[in-house]
């Protein structure tokens, strides 16, 4: 009996061995997509990759999140063989990467004309497009419509100059016996490059080569910036945000108007126990004309699998993926279907004037950028710390031209 039942357990054992060796193999390939982002930014772009899967069934696609110091870390996998095949990239660090030599160029399989021009120029370099974009980014005003409706003052309009965008935060200074700051004050370069793009001014010249800042009205504008903390104290300053971020200080209702982008749609729209809405960058001598940055996908050159790494980023960068993301609030797609979309322009939720941002796009300038750009703007970030303290004044700082270039 007991003979019987051990070839019984071996007939069982060749039998699942037979129908193991009879199993089809499984052949799918993985691709690894890097990309930042906050928690929900993750649990808006899970799904999709999860529906990439589901119709390719032959792909995986295994997400690197790497949520801070993400070009530090990209930089070291690169450097090690091990780049992600789709990296998710912005305008700021792609000429160093096309520099070296480690993206694929993307151009033949992009079409131009379902896409932003401007999102399109941040990603070309001589002519070849490295990363397809997915959104175009601009900064606007937003404001806080029941502190302008309590103060009886005329809410911020798409043609207002900056010399009444000044008036105004001084209005709201002033009426608010100042409990209210006028408008936001960030030193990054980012929030007061708008400053000197609609005055004609700029840091560097469309070519990325050339320095600007030592121009006159580059310094001049830099000098309007800083005044509104320093001489006309209507935004705070470090000292007095009492190291709370703008952002917080217009949801707890102590700034009137906030310069920022469209990634803090989302926030507004969950947390802000009051009216608001967005208008235009203010009018400089030559126009509103804020920078237009984007953010987009790359292939890398050595990736094993670009066949299914470029069938993932015509998925991920195609309309029907971008409603999510759009109706987020999170970005301005850089489709212009996914733009001109309800999903985007949807006067039932704020801001009700989503088509500033569209407008915003129409009139700005692509930020001019060289391999070392983000080197050079963290130096400069440094060297106008004095000025946007009130220590000393632009023209102090910035007084030799061609030191920047040093």
């Amino acid at each position: 009996m007991k003979k019987i039942y051990i070839l019984l357990v071996l007939i069982c054992c060749l039998l699942l061995l037979f129908a193991t060796t009879l199993r089809p193999k499984e052949n799918k390939v993985t691709i690894k997509f890097s990309s930042w982002g906050s928690q929900s930014e993750v649990a808006l772009l899970k799904p999709l990759i999860n529906k990439f899967e589901k119709e390719n069934p032959d792909i995986k696609v295994e997400f690197v999140h790497i949520p801070q110091n993400y070009f530090q870390k990209l930089h070291l996998l690169f450097a090690s063989n091990l780049a992600p095949d789709v990296v998710f990239i912005n305008n700021y660090y792609l000429p160093k990467y096309v520099d070296a030599n480690v993206l694929e160029d993307l151009t033949p399989y992009i079409k131009r004309d379902d896409f932003f021009e401007k999102s399109l120029k941040g990603f070309t370099i001589d002519n070849k497009i490295y990363a397809i974009p997915r959104d175009v980014s601009c900064l606007v005003v937003y404001y806080n419509k029941d502190i302008f409706d309590r103060y009886k003052i005329p809410y911020p309009s798409d043609n207002m100059t900056l010399r009444e965008f000044l008036k105004t935060s001084q209005q709201i200074k002033e009426k608010s016996h100042n409990k209210v700051w006028g408008t936001s004050f960030e030193t990054d370069v980012l929030f007061w490059m708008p400053f000197l793009f609609s005055n004609g001014g700029a840091l560097l010249d469309d070519s990325g080569k050339k320095v600007l800042i030592n121009e006159k009205i580059t310094i001049d504008s830099i000098n309007f910036y800083a005044n509104l903390a320093n001489k006309y104290k209507v935004a705070p300053k470090k000292s007095d945000s009492a190291s709370m971020t703008m952002a917080q200080m217009f949801l707890q209702q102590k700034i009137a108007m906030h310069i920022t982008g469209r990634w803090l749609v989302p926030k507004y729209r969950e947390e802000a126990k009051f009216n608001w809405d967005v208008a235009q960058f203010p009018k400089g001598t030559k126009g509103s004309i804020v920078n237009i940055d984007a953010s987009g996908y790359a292939l890398s050159k050595s990736s094993k699998h670009k066949k299914e790494a470029i069938k993932f980023i015509e998925f991920i960068s195609s309309n029907e993926s971008l409603k999510q993301l759009t109706k987020s609030g999170l970005i301005v797609p850089a489709r212009k279907d996914s733009a001109y979309s309800k999903d985007f322009l949807n006067n039932n939720i704020a801001p009700k004037n989503a088509k500033a941002f569209l407008t915003a796009v129409e009139n700005g300038k692509p930020t001019p950028v060289n391999k070392d750009y983000q080197k050079f703007t963290d130096k400069l970030n440094i060297k106008l710390e004095p000025i946007f303290l009130g220590k000393k004044n632009a023209c102090e700082v910035l007084k030799v031209p061609g030191d920047e270039e040093k």
